[in-house]
């Protein structure tokens, strides 16, 4: 199929959501937080990113969620009408389906019908360029379509040149099917296990020269890729588009004061992440799991960016880490661009926290702020050095060229004897490598020159 067929595919976006008092018994978490109005824009937003056209998006307001169509009958035969009137191809429910609610909505509609996890999915399947990000998007997929006992036709694979997970009309018995996909599995995971062993061998040479590893987590769109482009001049995809970064990046950064990071950009989380892509991603997410430091970009021009910082918080929740410790997470108030005067006063005096729990304010598009956060970042990781006194021969110029290159040399003096007397901050991760290489400065002659 070519890009002009893919392009005029005409979907229906459907945000079917509880009401408040509904949702009180249920769980339904982001009923409290998001307005359906938000919801529902977040929805078509990540159809958009798919490039269908999204012909509408309706809210339909449930009391309870029916077993068989999650709909009531009147809204399916509703939708159904709608569908058949305005030559709907596609229809994307943004909640979770069950396989028959699927299979029962798509004979109702005539049309082909996915849920919110299946279409991120669809988003993962075309943002993947690596080949551990094409392998988990794929393991992702197949992880979900096993647990379909729906037979579905497969139009936006064939579209993309996908996988075609979703299946398709004409194919063999479910059962061959499950047997088929779960020998796909089975080599993928293999394939993903020498994948990470290379990856593993990448961050042992990494940590072999340890320079703090900094990474950036938000939400989807919250414009990551945009400060990763300014910081380090990259040319990574940044678009106001849900998604637009997937695979991992990483680049080195050298600080105002002459310090190394490895910064890296991640994907974007978002609300109701399908578990199966949190686990499948874990390998792809370790760059954040391992982090010194992780910089939660916001997007505090966004209406919702309370509800956002929470999924993300939920998100490294479930990565184990825990975004209410100190010292680790920075939170990065981006798009104040986008604000007006009232909005940025008001947003100012919200950013008056405590020393250690201040926010940094930034624009990453115009750069306002950016030095505050180079500022912010060498002070966080100069905390977390260890002070450590070094004599140096005069003449030991390569041991002075490493000891500038990875460390931080905060005082400089010369002995009587003419040797160099260093102050250097390390990082943890060097202090024994530094102990065992240079001599330190007995403890006399530490008073004398500091």
């Amino acid at each position: 199929m070519t890009d002009r067929v893919l392009n005029e595919t005409r979907a229906l976006v459907i945000g079917p959501y509880l009401t408040e008092r509904a949702a009180g018994s249920a769980d339904a978490r982001v009923s409290h937080v998001r307005s359906p109005e938000a919801r529902i824009a977040e929805a078509r937003g990540l159809t958009e990113a798919i490039d269908v056209v999204a012909v509408d998006a309706k809210i339909v307001t449930l009391a309870q969620i029916r077993p068989a169509t999650y709909l009531g009958q009147g809204k399916v035969e509703e939708i159904a009408t709608f569908v058949r009137d305005n030559e709907i191809e596609l229809v994307i429910m943004d909640c979770a389906l069950s396989p028959i609610q699927q299979r029962n909505l798509e004979k109702a509609f005539g049309a082909k019908v996915i849920d919110r996890t299946g279409l991120i999915l669809e988003i993962f399947g075309q943002r993947a360029r690596t080949r551990e990000g094409t392998l988990q998007v794929e393991l992702a997929h197949l992880t979900y379509q096993k647990s379909r006992l729906v037979r579905s036709w497969t139009h936006l694979e064939r579209q993309r040149g996908g996988f075609g997970f979703l299946g398709g009309p004409g194919e063999t018995q479910i059962e061959t099917d499950r047997r088929l996909i779960q020998e796909r599995i089975t080599r993928i995971e293999r394939e993903l296990s020498s994948v990470k062993k290379t990856r593993g061998l990448h961050r042992k040479k990494r940590r072999a020269v340890p320079y703090p590893v900094v990474a950036l987590v938000g939400y989807t769109n919250a414009g990551k890729s945009t400060l990763f482009n300014r910081l380090t001049k990259a040319q990574v995809r940044a678009e106001d588009m849900l998604f637009a970064t997937l695979d991992p990046t990483l680049r080195a950064l050298r600080l105002p004061r002459g310090s190394e990071i490895i910064l890296s950009d991640t994907v974007g989380f978002i609300s109701d992440l399908p578990t199966m892509l949190v686990a499948a991603f874990k390998a792809t997410l370790e760059e954040v799991v391992e982090a010194d430091i992780i910089l939660h970009v916001r997007d505090v021009a966004h209406p919702d960016s309370e509800a956002q910082r929470e999924d993300v918080e939920q998100v490294l929740a479930e990565l184990g880490i825990d975004a209410q410790r100190p010292g680790r997470i920075v939170e990065i108030w981006n798009k104040i661009d986008l604000l007006d005067a009232e909005q940025m006063m008001t947003l100012t005096n919200a950013a008056r926290r405590p020393q250690g729990t201040r926010p940094v304010v930034i624009s990453a598009l115009t750069g306002e702020g950016i030095d505050d956060l180079l500022t912010r970042l060498e002070a966080r990781l100069s905390a977390e050095r260890v002070t450590l006194d070094i004599v140096l021969d005069a003449s030991d110029g390569q041991g002075r060229n490493w000891l500038y290159e990875h460390t931080e040399v905060q005082n400089r003096s010369e002995t009587a004897d003419g040797d160099l007397f260093l102050t250097v901050g390390v990082p943890p991760a060097l202090v024994e490598t530094v102990r065992r290489r240079f001599h330190e400065a007995p403890r006399a002659m530490r008073s004398r020159l500091r």
